[in-house]
This record gives structure tokens, sequence and C-alpha cells, in this order.
């Protein structure tokens, strides 16, 4: 399941999907990855992204999409991570039952990252958190209907790269980090 953080002020959406900005790179970098082709999902000469093509390709590969916040504050109203504050991150007592095959969670970015470790019951150190394209092993706990604690999930944490434009990664490296877990995960 791919976790981002919170998606831009609205203004800045060229679809109603997750990564809605075209200046985004999410789905140049999926295109490439998967097809070859950064234009792949776009549409036409449109600055947008198809959103149901998106959808359906997510839904075939079993790729799963959320974001790590449910509400946030943008301080500087860009879409910057730097300037999020989080009010209310995600729930994962609410997501998991609803994809219950999934093992792996990679996040786009430190801020991401940062959210679903501060979920844990015992959260790790700073010092402890993947570096871009490392893991670590996820013991999220979930609490079931009558609040009582479940089982363990054997989840994965990955982090890969942050796909903005703001991040100072070529595009060709962000493509290859991806790629290389793609990979892994046996969706290529």
């Amino acid at each position: 399941m791919m976790m981002g953080t919170f998606p831009p002020t609205i203004d800045k959406w060229a679809m109603s999907f997750h990564y809605p900005n075209f200046y985004n790179d999410m789905w140049r970098i999926y295109g490439r990855v998967f097809f070859d082709d950064a234009d792949y999902f776009r549409v036409g000469d449109d600055k947008r992204f198809d959103p149901e093509r998106i959808r359906a390709f997510m839904f075939e590969r079993g790729i799963a999409s959320c974001p790590t916040v449910k509400q946030a504050i943008r301080e500087t109203g860009n879409a910057s991570d730097k300037n999020l504050t989080v009010v209310t991150p995600v729930n994962l007592d609410d997501i998991l039952p609803q994809v219950p095959k999934v093992k792996t969670l990679f996040t786009t970015g430190g801020k991401a990252t940062e959210v679903l470790l501060n979920l844990l019951s015992e959260p790790p150190a700073k010092s402890k958190y993947p570096k871009t394209n490392q893991s670590m092993d996820y013991p999220y706990e979930w609490q079931n209907t009558d609040n009582q604690k479940a089982d363990v999930n054997n989840l994965t944490l990955y982090r890969l790269p942050s796909t903005s434009r703001a991040y100072p990664l070529s595009l060709d490296k962000k493509v290859a980090a991806y790629k290389s877990f793609f990979e892994k995960m046996d969706k290529l």
C-alpha cells in the first residue's frame, strides 16, 4: 500500500485522486516504471492525469493507496511536507481490515514515514527510521471492534523517495528506486 502524506490545496488539483497535482511526478514515475512512458497516465496534452486509468491499473496490479494524514494544516499554503502540521493521522485500525492482503507499506517521503512510525505502540527513535530506499519491520498492533488489542500485523515498511519536484533527486533516479522496489514486490 502506497502511503504519502496529504494532498496539496485544492487549487493545485488536476484530478480528484491521490497525487492530484500535475507537477508532482508520481504518475510519471509509475508510467515509466510499468510502461516505459512518462505520459502513460496523462490525458492527451492536458495538464492532468486520468484517475480512472490509474485506479484500474492499481487494482489490476494489487497496489493500494492511502494517505498517512487524515487532517492537516498547510502552514504556508503550499504542498511542502516541511510546513505540514498533522492534526489527525490515518486510522490504520479502519484501513487495514479493508486491505487484509497488504504485507508491505511504502511511503513516499520522510514525513509519511514519520507519521506511520509514530502510530506504533513503541515508536522508534528518529535515528532508527529507514533511510530512503531502505525498509524495516512494521509491527503495528491494531484494535478490534471491541477496542481490544488484536494481532500484530507482520508488515514491512519501505521508504521510497518523494515524488515532489522539490525533492533533490533526478526523475531517472526516482524511477530507478521505484522500479527496484516494485521488482522486489513482484509487481513487475
